[in-house]
């Protein structure tokens, strides 16, 4: 069965952006799925399992990033990051 990315794009509302502990939040929900899934702001891309990855985007308020997911769960893996980040961002 062929899988198809899943993706969704957000403007961080956060007045702190993306620090360290809503960051070590991301990579928990993240690492709760199979597929693979990236976080792109602007030409950077990083792993959202990875806290190294994700600090090195530098990710502030109203910066834009796209979130994709491809896999095995990626409807599940999709909703529940755009959940998080919604939620958190």
């Amino acid at each position: 069965m062929r899988h198809f990315v899943k993706r969704f794009q957000y403007t961080v509302k956060s007045l702190i952006g993306l620090h360290a502990r809503p960051a070590g939040l991301l990579i928990q929900t993240a690492r709760a799925y199979r597929s693979e899934i990236i976080i792109q702001k602007g030409e950077k891309t990083a792993n959202p399992k990875s806290l190294m990855s994700v600090l090195a985007l530098n990710v502030n308020q109203n910066d834009v990033i796209v979130v994709t997911a491809e896999g095995e769960d990626e409807e599940e893996a999709i909703a529940g990051m755009e959940g998080f980040v919604r939620e958190n961002l």
